[in-house]
This record gives structure tokens, sequence and C-alpha cells, in this order.
């Protein structure tokens, strides 16, 4: 172990060397309050950090301890962060800064100077000095706390005065790290590409040349087996624009996939992530268990759970992340506290709102790994992920912050044809799942459209009677004011209601919208079934939801009252299914603050239902006899 002062010595050098090179990169949006107020603003995107300047005082100091985390063998630890500054301000901030060398030696080369120090990379978090002792200001002395999680990299903390708009550098930290930052992290499960496989994706510092990625596993109390994993990263000129391909950048590490296949219908297997050395040693994950798919149609409880917009929050309050994403917390609590009641997990779009700061992913992925790891969390693409100015995503704006998709396609696993058009059918029991893409082209005639209507067709109705549609934008309706005041997308409901009468599609689910509501069954503007609490006979229409609670920042309602708008909500939440039988299905919403539900209804039906002639969802006849 180095000594402290051997320590201070190398961030002299540090310090040294910011001041020493030259190099630009790309520019950060400044702000100047402590607090957003929920505008949906990216905190780390708050910080000018192409701005900060050299301020160093000789009797200004960072300590951090401990200075080795997770030697118990935890992926994530406290870290207490003591601050002694002689010209305090309600403006001093720390920035948690990984990798612990944040000098402009580990900037890209090319680009014109422009002032020191040089910053090129965005802190992974941070906090005001004054956020735990409000004398700060008089005292000039500080403890914070601070969690970290395991991101394969060692840590550094950086006060700065001046704000988050014009950052000035005056003391930097002792360097921290974790005693294994390279171990495998964060696995998460996804359906395969057929009913009795399962796919783990997980995250770790060990490129295939230095050690070979596999997973253990078997039947839970029996002999185990080995599958061997695929390793894919990505690198930052993959990134389409800033802040991902400049100041948001951040090592990704290598995200590794295991498909472990010829699994037995509704059985619990346990599994654990290993990497082998060439010297024939092993760095192992703790275990985990699973339950398999059911067998399609079979006939079991079966419960999913559905809801869009969660992203991430900071635990030890980082970031101002309860103004940003104030509901995502709760959201994941209370599925954890249900997660032996839930088999199944989509996320319907808007995974991080990383917004093109890499390092919020291993965040995230660290914030779910309960949930992930224990069932399939299957993902929908978002504007979030996707969208980014000349990349062929259907809306050209910059959402994604530049990762143009390439982020989430890499992180999670989806059984697609093609990951980068993400969209994709999976089955569970009794259910059929058809996720669609909002963010690429699914207007009638195009490669979408056409994989949707084949999705919808495949649909064995006898043996998998709940037909579910996904998409993150609203396609179908919504009664919240966007733009131009109409209610969701139009141009979707035009190109695909057609289709969801057609084949008779139970629900419909959206997100993108931050709010919870229900219609009744309705086709082309008009309810084509009445009640609000059950529904029954002939499936005539497709019930339609908007389930974009999940944590970010709210959205309300618009001002127009329409007829088939049944519920809404303006609180975080989501939605469970649970499948009895072929016969009866029971839709719950439940507020993310207490579990609690707060809108349900239920169906009941024979497959002669399903079969019977409707408007527009007759199969074609013939008088010949």
């Amino acid at each position: 172990m180095r000594s402290l002062s051997f320590l201070s010595m190398e961030y002299l050098f540090l310090l040294m060397s910011i001041l020493s090179q030259c190099l630009k990169f790309g520019s950060g949006t400044a702000a100047v309050v402590h607090a957003g107020n929920g505008d949906g603003v990216q905190p780390l995107s708050k910080i000018a950090i192409h701005k900060a300047v050299y301020a160093l005082h000789e009797n200004a100091s960072v300590k951090a301890h401990p200075l080795v985390l997770g030697t118990k063998g935890g992926d994530s630890d406290w870290v207490t962060v003591e601050i002694e500054c002689p010209k305090p301000s309600e403006d001093d901030w720390i920035a948690v800064f990984s990798p612990a060398n944040f000098s402009s030696s580990i900037c890209q080369p090319g680009d014109d100077m422009e002032q020191f120090p040089h910053i090129c990379s965005a802190p992974i978090k941070y906090k005001y000095s004054n956020d735990s002792d409000a004398d700060y200001k008089k005292t000039g002395k500080s403890s914070l706390k601070f969690q970290l999680i395991n991101q394969r990299e060692d840590f550094s903390f950086a006060l700065f005065s001046g704000g988050l708009s014009n950052p000035k550098l005056v003391a930097v930290s002792n360097v921290i790290s974790f005693a294994n930052p390279k171990a495998p992290l964060y696995p998460r499960l996804s359906q395969g590409k057929s009913w009795n496989e399962m796919t783990v994706t997980w995250t770790s510092g060990y490129n295939v040349i230095e050690a070979v990625p596999f997973v253990e596993w078997g039947m839970k109390g029996e002999s185990q087996t080995r599958s061997p994993a695929g390793t894919l990263t990505f690198h930052q000129n993959d990134m389409c624009a800033p802040p991902a391909r400049t100041v948001g950048w951040r090592d990704p590490g290598f995200i590794h996939t295991s498909f472990l296949k010829d699994l037995w219908p509704s059985s619990v297997y346990t599994y654990k992530l290993g990497h082998k050395f060439v010297d024939g040693s092993y760095v192992w994950s703790k275990s985990y268990s699973f339950k398999s798919s059911p067998y399609p149609g079979q006939d079991s409880l079966q419960r999913v759970v559905i809801f869009g917009d969660m992203g991430k929050a900071e635990r030890d309050g980082s970031n101002e992340y309860s103004n940003y994403q104030p509901g995502s917390l709760n959201t994941t609590d209370q599925l954890i506290k249900d997660l032996k009641n839930i088999d199944i997990v989509f996320h319907i779009g808007d995974i991080t709102y990383a917004n093109g700061y890499i390092s919020q992913w291993d965040q995230f992925t660290s914030q779910v790994e309960r949930i992930a790891s224990t069932v399939p969390y299957m993902i929908a693409s978002g504007n979030h992920e996707r969208d980014a100015p000349n990349s062929g995503s259907f809306y050209d704006g910059n959402d994604s912050g530049g990762e143009c998709g390439v982020v989430a396609e890499t992180m999670f696993y989806v059984p697609a044809e093609n990951r980068a058009k993400f969209w994709y059918s999976t089955d569970y029991g009794m259910f059929h799942f058809c996720i669609a893409d909002s963010e690429h082209d699914w207007r009638e005639g195009s490669e979408q459209y056409k994989f949707i209507e084949k999705c919808l067709a495949s649909a064995d109705r006898r043996k998998q009677p709940w037909l579910i549609f996904v998409a993150h934008r609203v396609l179908g309706y919504s009664s919240s004011y966007w733009k131009d005041a109409s209610f969701g997308e139009p141009m979707g409901r035009e190109s695909l209601q057609g289709l969801w009468q057609k084949y008779k599609v139970d629900i419909a689910f959206f997100g993108h919208i931050h709010n919870y509501e229900r219609t009744c069954p309705v086709y082309q503007g008009q309810c084509m079934h009445v009640g609000k609490s059950h529904y029954s006979g002939t499936v005539n229409g497709t019930i339609h939801v908007v389930v974009g609670g999940g944590g970010s920042h709210l959205s309300g309602f618009g001002p127009t009252q329409t007829s088939w708008s049944l519920y809404k909500d303006s609180d975080f939440g989501f939605v469970k299914l649970t499948a009895y039988n072929h016969s009866s299905l029971l839709f719950e919403y439940k507020k993310s603050s207490d579990g609690n539900v707060y809108d349900s209804f239920t169906i009941s039906r024979d497959y002669r239902d399903v079969l019977a002639c409707v408007h527009d969802g007759c199969e074609p006849t013939t008088l010949g006899s």
C-alpha cells in the first residue's frame, strides 16, 4: 500500500500536469443554481467543466477514506470526504472523478488548446460542500459521504469554487480504489431468441486476451455446466455527438454475454460469472439464481411488470438526482420488495437518462442489479437511448447526448435480429409481446411496419391469448398536451391502429410521457366496450396505457377532456399484469411511493371470443360451400 505522503506527491504531480497540457474538448451546459425544479436537465451537463481554471490553494485540502473499498467483497462502499477550505463559499462543490487522473494527459489529441487546466472528462457525480454542514461557509470545513460503486477504475475528489458554471480547481484528494476493480459485476438477464434460452450479460474490466469469460450454471441443487460468453465494447469514436464523444466519455469496460440454452420450463437455476486467466486461475462473481420461462402456452400463474422512463438516482444524494429522476429509487425499491411475485420486467425506453455521460450506465446497472440478475429485464429503445443528429434515427434531436443507440444495444441484450434495429418479439408462457422501436420508421410500408404485422400475426391465440404491443413513444392514445396539442403521435395511430384491430391486440403500452393513463378498448377514437373495471366477451378495440412514470420528472395532462380516457394520474408508478390462466387476466397500476394499487381491471374470455368477427378485425370469408 502506498503511503499518504506518496499520494500527496503524486497528486502534486497531477496538478502540475494539468497545467502543462494544452488540449481542448467538448463543451457542457452551464447552470448556477444548486438544485433544479425537475426540469429534466441531466445534472452532469450543468457542469461547464471545459471552463475549469487553476486556483490551487496551499491551505485547502481534500482527504478521502478508506483508501481501499470493497474489502469484504462488495461492489459498492461508502467514502468519507473531509474538506478544508480557507475561502469557503456557498458555491463550492466536490467532484468525484474516475479514473482518478483527470488531467489533460488523458485527453484525446487533435483539438486546439483553450485555457488551463484542460479537464476533458466530466466527473461521475458531485455534491455541494455545504451539503451536510450549513456552517461550511463560516468554518471552511465539511465532511461529506459518498456511495461509490465499482466502475473498474480508481477515484479522486476535487474541490471547486465558482459554482458549476465557472469552476475553479482548488484542491485534489488522495486516490482510493476498489480491492478488485476489474471484477465481473451487474448481471442482467434477458430472454433469448427461443423460449428455453436465457442470456446473461455483465460488465468487467477483463478483455478476452487477459481472461476468458464464461457462466457456470445449472439447475438448483444439481451439477453445474459452463457456457462461454462473447465480449463486446465500444469506443469514443463510436459515439455520434457531444457530450458522449467529448466530456461525457468514459471507458465502459468489457460487456460479456453468455447464452444458457435448453432450459427446462419453470425451473430454478443458479449461476455465477467467471473469468479464467492464462495461468489457469479464476475470478468469480457471487452466486445468483433465476427461474426459467414457462413453455409457450403453459397454463400457470405468470406475472409481468411494465414501466418506462425510470432513469437512475443516487442514494447518497449526489447530482441533484432527486430533482432529475425523483421517483427512480422508489420504483426500483418497490420492485425489489415484490420480486418474488414478478416473473419478467419490461423497461420500455428511456433507461438511464445518461444523455451522453457514459459513467451513468454502470450506476444504473448497479441500481437494478437485484432485479435484473433475478428476472429477465427486457428493454425497449427510447429517444434518450437512440436519437442523435444525422445518425439514422427517425427523430433528429440529440436526446441521447450522442450515444445514438450504441451504449444501450451493447449494455443490454435483446433478442432482435439486428440490435441496431431495436424491434423484437418474445414469448412468456401465455403472453406474446411485440416490442417496437419508436425511434425508427414505423409507418406503413417501412421495414419495421412489416415486422410489427408479422409479429402480431404470429401469435397463436389459443396458446397465447394475451397479445401485448409495446413502444416507447405514444404511437396510440394519450391526453397529454404535446407540441401541437395532438394526443400522442397521430401518425402512429394512423399507421398502426388498423393492425392492432385486425390482430386483436389486448393492450398497447407506451412511455415517453411521464405519467399514467388508461383508455377504454378504443379504435378510431371510439370506445368499443363499456365499463371500466371488467371486460369480457369479444375482443374489440385495444386498451392503450401510458406508463411513463417510472421515475423521471412528471408530466401533466392537457386541458381537453377525451372521451376514451378512463384514468389519469400524474405520479410515479408501474403496471403489473397477472395471467391466472388462458381466460383470466388482472391489470394493476401501482404507485411507486407505496406499492398499492390505484387502478385495475380484469379481462375474462374464451378462445372463441378472440376468433369472433369485429369491425376491421375479421378473417376473409367465402360464400362457396
